[in-house]
């Protein structure tokens, strides 16, 4: 079985018990979906992505706030996420994921309501503080205003004892970087006088998202700055670990930023069964990809890649992203953050880079290509301008070195696997990109045409053979410019599928062979056939053709030399009186 696996945030509900002045959800921090059950609408949603063959690897609980819960909800919860781990364990791990506990996203403000569910089930947590702590109660208050810092620090020393990970991580804007030395005192009094190992913890680089204006970012520069001033100050110290390590990872290649498309794997959940991209995207309509229980799982996942793919396409490719080597690794940054700033690059660039450097990440030698394979798949810009003009030895391997290297690519370029039968006349068909000789044939309303397709060729690149096809395309001499690229090309007529049940109730004279009668097919498309050129048809399968664009995407060489339908084919003429006299 073929399963997709994604990272879900599940929301239960949408009420908070502080009311951070800078809180990206602003006036939304209520729960207005009483009608709906937190745990059904988990449950639900996880069986309906199942049916689907989507797996969640992981299971984290975000807001609002989920300590606002009650005692039974959030106890329901956690053991259903444990329960679900124990259940999927091998499915994750075989996967390549790691199997963790229960996680929850929290302020911490009501942690100890929920201390024994927490002790329990052994839940990691992932809390926020603001540094430095001297801040914290200027901007970190209840509804009623009231100061937050002193019960946060209380609840984090009932964490004391459980052995799964307890992190903080803390937001900087341009009013916490005025403090810098302070914020260096008090992760150091954090690490010191805390149960919290401070290794462990995040920074995240704050950006201009709310409506209030309370807050503001940090330049760029200010942005390598705070990194430097960090790494001055704790490299050889015993935090060196974290601030090389978990405290910028954010701004590393492991985190979404790195996709090519986040929508193909990151999903926030709520509660009333809205999903949308994660937390910056909740509550924005341009990351809004449906409702759990009002559309199906391709229609949330088909919205879910095309909004991502809009968002990244709404100001043009920066031209210094193709240039710098790193783009593999960045994948030009955020697409909410981009255009909350209007930039067509990631907001913490700078500080990216110099982080690349410092953690050894090599500039892609290879960035031609990479960047030739990552406008094909995620920009419109005409890809025609990034197609690479050398390797490292100044040539492209061929298209034979490269189906040489590609045991997956044989049998679309196999010369023995179809033979068309005209008349008693045998054609055994080969790529058109590959053969040396053009054939074309003559078709006549009596013609006779015969398919044989080798029956190993249904089990080729499928796990299910039952679900494999002959796949027939049939095109038109005449020609028509298609889409963004305005590439003239052959005109579509038609495609057909025969699938392998079918094919194994026809008697075929060939034992190897499959065999399909095709002459009706020819004929049903007779007026579309051009009188001037030849028109073609080509013989795959469905399992080949999707593997083909597969390489077409990940192999920049590929995509270039076989740009065209590779796929076994024949040229023909249909000869009709009655269309010739017309």
């Amino acid at each position: 079985m073929n399963y997709k696996y994604i990272h879900l945030l599940y929301v239960p509900t949408m009420a908070c018990n502080m009311a951070c002045k800078y809180c990206y959800l602003e006036d939304n921090t209520k729960d207005d979906f009483k009608n709906y059950h937190a745990l059904e609408t988990l449950d639900y949603a996880i069986k309906k992505f199942k049916d689907f063959n989507i797996i969640p690897f992981n299971i984290s609980l975000h807001g609002g706030e989920v300590t606002t819960l009650s005692h039974d909800d959030f106890y329901d919860l956690i053991k259903y996420i444990n329960d679900y781990y124990d259940l999927n364990k091998e499915m994750i791990s075989n996967a390549g994921f790691k199997v963790g506990k229960p996680h929850i996203k929290t302020n911490m403000y009501d942690l100890d309501k929920h201390i024994d569910t927490i002790k329990e089930f052994n839940v990691s947590i992932s809390g926020s503080l603001d540094l430095p702590l001297s801040l914290h109660n200027e901007y970190r208050v209840t509804k009623g205003n009231k100061q937050t810092l002193a019960k946060i620090l209380k609840n984090i020393e009932l964490l004391k004892d459980i052995p799964n990970k307890k992190k903080v991580s803390a937001t900087i804007f341009k009013e916490h970087y005025n403090h810098l030395e302070e914020i260096i005192e008090d992760i150091k009094y954090l690490h010191k006088n805390t149960c919290l190992d401070m290794n462990d913890f995040n920074f995240m680089v704050g950006f201009d998202y709310d409506s209030k204006g309370i807050l503001h970012h940090m330049t760029e520069q200010e942005q390598v700055n705070f990194y430097k001033r960090m790494h001055q100050e704790f490299d050889g110290s015993d935090l060196e670990n974290g601030v090389n390590g978990p405290w910028f990872d954010e701004f590393g290649p492991d985190y979404c930023s790195n996709c090519d498309n986040c929508g193909e794997k990151f999903f926030l959940l709520e509660k009333n069964g809205d999903i949308y991209s994660c937390v910056r995207g909740q509550k924005h309509q341009d990351y809004y990809y449906g409702n759990i229980y009002k559309n199906s799982v391709k229609e949330i996942l088909t919205t879910a890649y095309q909004k991502i793919f809009i968002n990244h396409n709404k100001l043009p490719l920066n031209e210094e992203c193709t240039k710098c080597g790193y783009l593999y690794l960045c994948k030009t940054g955020c697409p909410f953050v981009k255009n909350n700033y209007n930039s067509n690059k990631s907001y913490t660039c700078l500080l990216q880079q110099q982080m690349y450097k410092d953690r050894n990440y090599q500039k892609d030698e290879y960035n031609d290509e990479f960047v030739y394979q990552y406008v094909n798949k995620m920009r419109i810009e005409d890809s025609s301008r990034y197609i690479p003009t050398k390797t490292l030895n100044n040539e492209y391997p061929t298209l034979e070195e490269i189906i040489k290297t590609d045991n997956k690519l044989k049998y679309i370029y196999d010369t023995n696997s179809f033979i068309l039968k005209i008349d008693n006349i045998e054609y055994k068909l080969e790529s058109q990109i590959t053969k040396k000789t053009r054939d074309v044939i003559y078709i006549t309303p009596k013609s006779s045409l015969k398919i044989y397709m080798k029956k190993e060729l249904i089990n080729e690149i499928c796990d299910y053979p039952e679900n494999n096809s002959l796949y027939i395309m049939i095109l038109s001499g005449n020609l028509v410019t298609y889409g963004d690229e305005h590439r003239t090309k052959q005109r579509h007529i038609v495609t057909h599928q025969i699938y392998k049940g079918v094919l194994d109730h026809i008697t075929s004279d060939k034992d190897e062979f499959y065999m399909y009668d095709i002459s009706n097919l020819i004929k049903e498309y007779k007026q579309e056939y051009s009188l001037d050129n030849p028109n073609n048809i080509f013989f795959t399968t469905s399992t080949l053709r999707d593997y083909h664009y597969v390489k077409q995407k990940n192999n920049a060489y590929y995509h270039i030399q076989a740009i065209n339908l590779p796929f076994q084919n024949i040229e023909f003429y249909y000869i009709d009186k009655e269309l010739k006299n017309e």
